[in-house]
């Protein structure tokens, strides 16, 4: 044999080597890549914002045979391996438990992604008029990039809650003899000083305002006509007034439905993927499950693109409550304890893609690539692991070793140069409890655009990783 020949087999065993999802999946598999990608297009369609993510997955759950926990517990029975369990929380985020056959003392393996996505939301008094138009002011919500928010169709989604008490559902924009909204750039003819400004200071907070009207009312000598004209409209089909947004939370996405991108069609361009994308195919996995030996549990939770804070937030305690009520009363502090100490976690939040168009903030030989499936993050946070979780080498080696296997490809990745930025999933929080935690998604090009894209083929390969996660002992 040549030394070249030895150089290559040495090459072939000790260099560490990528594989394309689309190059290594077997022929039968091509198809359920496809399928699994309209699937997932159409959960992205109509789960736009939290409630509505939420929403969608419980219909789902339910489809499985999932019950709502507050029912079970009504009937007093004992939970059991097998019970399919669901605990919404405030119908902005929900928990989804498959019992196992090991005591959860034991621990449970839990992957956890978040619904919640960058957005504008109306102000409290959102509405006025100037210069013949009606607007809304909005207050942007997660980071964004001021500037892609403006010249875009935008839909409207959220509730109002009348005076009554009465609940009323909003959604303009989405159907396609709905109109839409766009707040407006300033043409380039009178651009200079705006253009001589960084792309943060170009738009301001205060000047994403919505269009939402331009047509008087009919009658003459009142102030602020289109401004009424606006309200009726709304009277008229939703029966609001002014008011009434003082207790609504309605909020501005990008209109339109989830496309396919390329010739080939093997990338999706959406609004949402950061984290609906972990978020479905967390799902799904979950919904494919018989009885599991470990208990599986589905997190899906509100505010992680501000902090993980509230209620509906990763910080709040709904997840401790839940997983106290399915203990049962027999239960006590240290079994409490020890259950989530026993645990594991795959906190499933994206990666970011490595972008050719941007070499210069990624250093590449650690940067997820769209295409080589679902990558395992060791850690996030800023500059010098600031706010990171830094999962420990024994667990890494542990679920590397479950995808190895399985078949299912994948690789690793970082938040870009390390003085780049940076940037935080909910995966500290739960490892706060003393279970092993490691980050683990799908890469995304354009994170945080108003739309996003992500490979086919790496929803496929997150899909089976969480699987057989799930399944693990």
């Amino acid at each position: 044999m040549s030394e070249k020949s030895k150089g290559k087999m040495l090459q072939e065993e000790l260099f560490l080597k990528h594989k394309n999802t689309w190059e290594y999946v077997e022929e039968d598999e091509f198809n359920k890549i496809f399928q699994m990608g309209e699937d997932y297009k159409e959960f992205l369609n109509v789960g736009k914002t939290e409630r509505k993510a939420t929403k969608e997955i419980i219909r789902r759950a339910e489809e499985k045979g999932f019950k709502p926990l507050e029912k079970i517990l009504e009937t007093g029975k004992k939970i059991k391996a097998g019970d399919k369990i669901y605990f919404n929380n405030k119908n902005k985020g929900v928990a989804l438990f498959v019992i196992g056959k090991e005591d959860m003392e034991k621990g449970m393996n839990i992957i956890g992604s978040h619904i919640d996505s960058p957005r504008l939301d109306l102000k409290q008094a959102p509405l006025y008029e100037d210069s013949n138009l009606a607007l809304l002011k909005t207050h942007y919500y997660g980071g964004i990039k001021k500037y892609q928010w403006v010249s875009i169709p935008l839909s409207l989604h959220g509730i109002v809650i009348k005076k009554n008490g009465e609940e009323i559902e909003v959604e303009i924009g989405e159907d396609e003899k709905d109109p839409v909204f766009l707040i407006t750039d300033l043409l380039i003819h009178l651009a200079k000083d705006q253009m001589a400004k960084t792309l943060d200071e170009g738009i301001a907070g205060e000047g994403l305002n919505i269009i939402a009207g331009s047509i008087p009312y009919k009658e003459k000598d009142l102030d602020n006509k289109i401004k009424l004209n606006i309200l009726n409209t709304l009277y008229q089909k939703y029966g609001i007034t002014e008011s009434d947004f003082l207790t609504a939370e309605i909020e501005a996405v990008p209109s339109g439905k989830a496309r396919d991108v390329g010739l080939d069609r093997g990338l999706i361009s959406s609004y949402g993927h950061d984290d609906r994308v972990c978020a479905y195919t967390s799902l799904k996995a979950i919904l494919d499950m018989d009885i599991p030996e470990r208990t599986s549990v589905g997190l899906f939770v509100d505010k992680e693109e501000i902090g993980s804070v509230g209620s509906t937030g990763m910080h709040s305690q709904f997840f401790e409550n839940a997983v106290a009520e399915i203990l049962g009363k027999d239960s006590n502090l240290i079994k409490f304890k020890r259950t989530l100490s026993n645990s594991r976690m795959l906190s499933a939040d994206v990666a970011a893609g490595f972008d050719p168009n941007y070499p210069e903030a990624f250093e590449k030989n650690n940067s997820a690539v769209v295409g080589n499936g679902i990558s395992l993050i060791k850690y996030t946070g800023s500059r010098g692991k600031g706010g990171s979780n830094d999962a420990n080498a024994e667990f890494i080696g542990y679920v590397s070793r479950i995808f190895d296997e399985n078949k299912v490809v994948w690789q690793t990745g970082e938040l870009g140069k390390t003085d780049q930025g940076g940037g935080g999933t909910i995966a500290y929080i739960l490892a706060n409890y003393g279970m092993d935690v490691v980050d683990c998604g799908v890469p995304v090009l354009s994170m945080h655009a108003p739309y996003e894209i992500v490979s086919k083929g790496d929803v496929y390969e997150t899909y089976k990783g969480y699987k057989y996660f799930y399944l693990s002992k």
